[in-house]
C-alpha cells in the first residue's frame, strides 16, 4: 500500500462521520492511532481481490470504494459503496476467512488500514464498541435481504429508481442538485442486475419525465418524490 503525508487523526474522524470507532475509550483510540497504517489509492486501484487473505480491516477518511463480486461467468456484481467513516473487510478478520468480496476505488481515497488483532482485542475488551460492531453486521444484512427481495419482485425500472433515491441519500448532492457520486452507465445496471442497454433507455426515459436530468456520468434529481412512487419505495 502507498503511504500518504496525510494522517487522518481516529479522534476527530469518527466523531465526523459517527463511525463505530467514537465508542472507543482514548486508551483504546491511541492504540489504534499508534497501530493504523494510513494510505492513499487514486481512482481504479484494486485494494484487494475476493479469496485474498486480509489481515485488518479498513476504515475509510475520503473517497468511494466499489464493494463486489465475481459471477460464474466472471462479470461483477456491486454489493454496495462505501464512504468516508465506513469501515471494511472486517468480515474476514472476524470470521478468520478469506474476502468473499472485491474492492476497487472509484474515486481517490485516503484510508487507514487497522490490523486484525486489534479489531479483534478491540471487540473482546470493549462491550459497547463491540455491541456496535453487531449492529453494523445486522444493518449489512437487512440491506442484503432488502436487494434480494428487491431482484425477486421489483421491475428493473422500480429498481433504478430506488437505487438513484438511494445514492441520493448515501453521498447526497451537490450545489447543483447532482449527485456526488458519479457511476457509468454499466454500474448502475450492475446494481440492479440488468443490462446496459436497459439502464440507458430508462435513464432517457427518467429524463423525459422529468424526474432527472442528464450531463454524461452526472445525474440530477429534479423530482425526488417521482422517483420514490416510480420505486414503490414506501
Amino acid at each position: 500500500m502507498k503511504q500518504n503525508s496525510y494522517i487522518p487523526d481516529c479522534d476527530d474522524c469518527s466523531l465526523e462521520y459517527n463511525s463505530v470507532f467514537k465508542y472507543l475509550t482514548k486508551d483504546e483510540m491511541d492504540r489504534v492511532n499508534y497501530e493504523k497504517k494510513c494510505c492513499h489509492y487514486k481512482r481504479g486501484k484494486i485494494l484487494y481481490n475476493e479469496g485474498s487473505r486480509i489481515n485488518g480491516c479498513y476504515c475509510i477518511n475520503k473517497g468511494i470504494i466499489k464493494i463486489y463480486k465475481t459471477g460464474i461467468d466472471g462479470k461483477g456484481q456491486i454489493i454496495r459503496f462505501a464512504k468516508s467513516g465506513d469501515i471494511i473487510a472486517y468480515r474476514s478478520v472476524l470470521s478468520n476467512e478469506t474476502a468473499c468480496t472485491s474492492a476497487k476505488i472509484i474515486e481517490d481515497s485516503v484510508f487507514c488500514f487497522i490490523p486484525g488483532n486489534t479489531l479483534v482485542s478491540l471487540i473482546k475488551n470493549n462491550g459497547e464498541f463491540s455491541m456496535e460492531m453487531i449492529k453494523l453486521i445486522c444493518r449489512e444484512l437487512g440491506e442484503a435481504n432488502s436487494y434480494i427481495t428487491d431482484i425477486a419482485q421489483k421491475t428493473v425500472r422500480g429498481r433504478l429508481a430506488e437505487i438513484l433515491v438511494h445514492l441520493k441519500s448515501e453521498f447526497g448532492l451537490n450545489d447543483n442538485g447532482v449527485l456526488k457520486i458519479s457511476l457509468t452507465r454499466k454500474e448502475l445496471a450492475n446494481i440492479i442486475g440488468t443490462a446496459t442497454e436497459s439502464v440507458i433507455r430508462l435513464l432517457s426515459e427518467f429524463k423525459n419525465d422529468s424526474l432527472i436530468e442528464l450531463n454524461a456520468r452526472q445525474i440530477k434529481i429534479l423530482d425526488e418524490q417521482g422517483l420514490i412512487r416510480t420505486s414503490n419505495l414506501f
